[in-house]
């Protein structure tokens, strides 16, 4: 299987499409691997993971009460379903009971409280749990290193567990999808403090191998509760040189594409433009203005200078058609994002209007 993809990075959506898609069958019966380049994680765990880098291994090695779908809506994953309370507020879980860890071991909703009670406390070290489960009733508690326990958590019975939170939060499923929520063994964490070196997980995939700065290599979990993965191994080659080039070279199966060679590749005539597939990233490029730092602290010189950007130009001729230019935060395919929002379009004459009404008086 060979595939470049026109975008800044791989998406996790992409990679675990690709995974479950598979590679074209080995001959003789030989094991199937997939072929990626990569970056050491920071971490394993799931609880103090809040970068792309890390996540990228650890959505394969563990897993959630929640999914999101193709369709970006919240699905069940470890929880076959789910019941919700007239006012909102409460949530009550029905877990999977064939779901397991990857030494054999049954997971339960005493694991997944402990898992969400572990990532509060302080001693974790998380930055995202009071994002992702600040909404539970006494999670803060937890969090301010008050209480061990979160009161919203119920554990009802093996596979049953109730939450209940503060208020009513619409978003509280999709918050559910987010590795902070992951389920971690406890029996895993209480090994060492670098348990995450040898995690035992849930996700599609067991970690084989980690040899820092060469290789990561993730094994197919037979025992997974999903769709088995159609590849044998996942092989990460770590720092192993410019992608495009490894790619060229065949050491890797997939790859993205900079701007240093979407040239090359969107050649009609070249000899990589039939393995090009193109693909939207959920994602935001921007540049701040420090409020607190002249002239920036006066909001004409801010709206002159969002003015006096050509948007449509910069994503054309700069960024090569790579993006798209943004009239607000939130990209196509997020919840929230509004096409009929209205922009600041380009006009020299208005940011120099701006301008000239400010304290700064001119340029």
């Amino acid at each position: 299987m060979k595939r470049i993809i026109a975008r800044l990075f791989i998406s996790i959506l992409l990679l675990a499409s690709l995974i479950l898609t598979g590679c074209p069958p080995a001959p003789n019966g030989e094991a199937v691997t997939l072929n990626l380049y990569g970056i050491d994680p920071y971490t394993l765990d799931p609880a103090v993971s809040s970068e792309m880098t890390s996540h990228e291994y650890i959505v394969q090695i563990f897993s959630g009460l929640v999914r999101f779908d193709e369709n970006m809506a919240p699905a069940p994953d470890i929880a076959e379903s789910w019941q919700i309370s007239d006012d909102g507020k409460t949530y009550t879980f029905y877990l999977r009971q064939n779901v397991s860890f990857h030494n054999g071991q049954k997971v339960t909703a005493d694991d997944v409280k402990y898992s969400w009670e572990r990532a509060c406390h302080p001693a974790t070290g998380s930055q995202t749990a009071a994002t992702y489960l600040g909404d539970i009733l006494g999670a803060d508690k937890v969090l301010a290193g008050e209480s061990e326990e979160i009161n919203g958590l119920r554990v009802l019975d093996d596979y049953t567990l109730e939450v209940t939170l503060d208020n009513p939060k619409s978003y509280f499923l999709a918050k559910l999808t987010y590795p902070t929520t992951f389920v971690v063994d406890s029996n895993n964490v209480a090994s060492g403090q670098t348990w995450w070196r040898q995690p035992n997980g849930t996700g599609p995939f067991k970690l084989k191998q980690w040899d820092q700065t060469v290789l990561l290599r993730l094994e197919r979990n037979e025992l997974y509760y999903g769709e088995i993965a159609r590849v044998d191994y996942v092989d990460f080659h770590l720092w192993g040189g410019v992608p495009m080039n490894m790619y060229e070279n065949g050491d890797i199966d997939v790859t993205t594409v900079s701007m240093s060679y979407i040239d090359k590749v969107t050649d009609e005539t070249g000899s990589f433009h039939e393995e090009l597939v193109t693909e939207p990233e959920l994602s935001l490029y921007y540049i701040g203005f420090n409020t607190s730092k002249p002239p920036f602290d006066d909001v004409n010189i801010r709206m002159a200078f969002s003015y006096a950007i050509d948007k449509n130009k910069l994503a054309s001729l700069v960024f090569k058609d790579m993006v798209e230019p943004a009239d607000g935060i939130l990209p196509p395919g997020i919840p929230g994002y509004n096409e009929n929002l209205d922009s600041i379009e380009y006009d020299v004459a208005k940011a120099q209007e701006l301008i000239s009404t400010s304290k700064y008086g001119d340029v």
